[in-house]
């Protein structure tokens, strides 16, 4: 009759397994299929180019057009360094909250959605549920376009997807997009007393770092009070940096790793081209007077797009009608819906638990929203078994 699990014991198997996006997450995969594959569900696999991690999609239903996807990512950010009071990858229940890494972000979602699956079958589903799982969101959602372009070209189409991302079960539709980028800066060592013998990488690093500030400052002096976003503009910011190797020697490299969050409206490779136009044209041409080999290149890491707010959307709709809620708001945070959208699909973002414990150390998700969650996968096998 295939393997039953509870939401409570499906969240538990997810959380165990050590899926911190540096690590495979072959283990949790080979998994969900297994499960899956004992009731009768076949599963496919998008493997990274080294096949140490996969996504997978499966369809619960018949084969027909008008489904709806459940997406969620199984990877989860690290946790070294973060003062946890429990072991991280083992859920532990207490003042009626779930600790453990991913309880809000988000793997409760899935497990949720996936301890549902003897239901939608018992039920008889008239339009098919597609679970759509993957690898790699937290490091920039580089896994999923491999399983989304594998789902428009091989799946019946589906009228709506899900992003179960954490909203406390509130409808987001429209969430920043996020593009990150790598500036390397090469100068030329000297002795740091002879500073004109020498170009200093980390000192026009952090003059290029201010310039990256300053076009920040320009979105936020005209943004818009009613855009409906925290904050209400396109961010500029940097996060990490590297340079030099002494403090009595001019540095030779500098790199910085910096991201663009934009609002939907904004273009952020309008940025990126002025960025490298104010390097090439203001910045290189005097360092080169000094030291002719000087560079500087900003290479593209990852390019997440936006998800806009649908006019009478499909997702929003089937959402509003199902949780009875008559809002959608809009989130800062870049997710995988953007690159649905982007593919045609109608996308929406609805997930149990809070953004505000995700990625912190004693992660959690309050039982009543594992509850909410439960009721709503219910209705919505309820609504698709019509």
């Amino acid at each position: 009759m295939g393997t039953h699990y509870s939401s409570r014991e499906m969240i538990d198997k997810l959380i165990g397994f050590d899926t911190v996006s540096r690590n495979s997450n072959m283990e949790l995969i080979d998994f969900v299929a297994d499960y899956l594959e004992s009731h009768g569900i076949s599963s496919t696999r998008v493997f990274n180019d080294d096949k140490t991690k996969a996504n997978l999609y499966a369809t619960v239903g018949p084969m027909i057009e008008g489904g709806i996807v459940l997406s969620g990512h199984t990877d989860v950010v690290p946790v070294e360094g973060q003062p946890w009071s429990t072991d991280p990858f083992t859920v532990v229940e207490k003042d009626g909250r779930l600790y453990g890494r991913g309880t809000s972000d988000m793997k409760s979602f899935s497990a949720i959605a996936l301890s549902k699956v003897p239901e939608m079958i018992e039920k008889g589903l008239s339009s098919p549920i597609h679970f759509a799982l993957s690898y790699d969101e937290e490091v920039g959602c580089i896994g999923a376009p491999r399983m989304i372009e594998q789902i428009a070209a091989n799946l019946p189409r589906p009228r709506a997807v899900i992003v179960g991302e954490p909203t406390m079960m509130d409808i987001v539709s429209a969430h920043k997009g996020i593009l990150t980028l790598v500036t390397t800066v090469t100068g030329r060592e000297a002795h740091s007393s002879l500073v004109e013998d020498g170009v200093s990488a980390v000192m026009v690093g952090a003059k290029l770092i201010s310039y990256i500030t300053d076009m920040m400052a320009e979105n936020k002096a005209r943004s818009d009070a009613d855009c409906p976003f925290s904050p209400p503009y396109t961010t500029l910011t940097c996060g990490v940096v590297n340079g030099g190797t002494a403090g009595n020697i001019i540095a030779r490299e500098c790199s910085f790793m910096w991201d663009i969050r934009h609002i939907p409206e904004d273009d952020p490779m309008m940025f990126v081209n002025r960025f490298i136009a104010h390097c090439d044209e203001e910045v290189l041409p005097g360092l080169r007077k000094i030291a002719p080999e000087a560079s500087i290149v900003t290479e593209i890491r990852s390019n997440v797009p936006a998800l806009n707010p649908e006019d009478s959307g499909e997702a929003e709709m089937l959402v509003r009608s199902l949780t009875g809620k008559n809002t959608a708001s809009a989130v800062s945070y870049a997710a995988e819906a953007g690159q649905f959208q982007q593919a045609g699909f109608s996308t929406v973002l609805c997930g149990p638990g809070s953004i505000g414990v995700a990625h912190q150390p004693n992660e959690y998700i309050d039982i009543a929203q594992v509850k909410a969650a439960e009721e709503f996968m219910s209705k919505l096998i309820d609504r698709l078994s019509q």
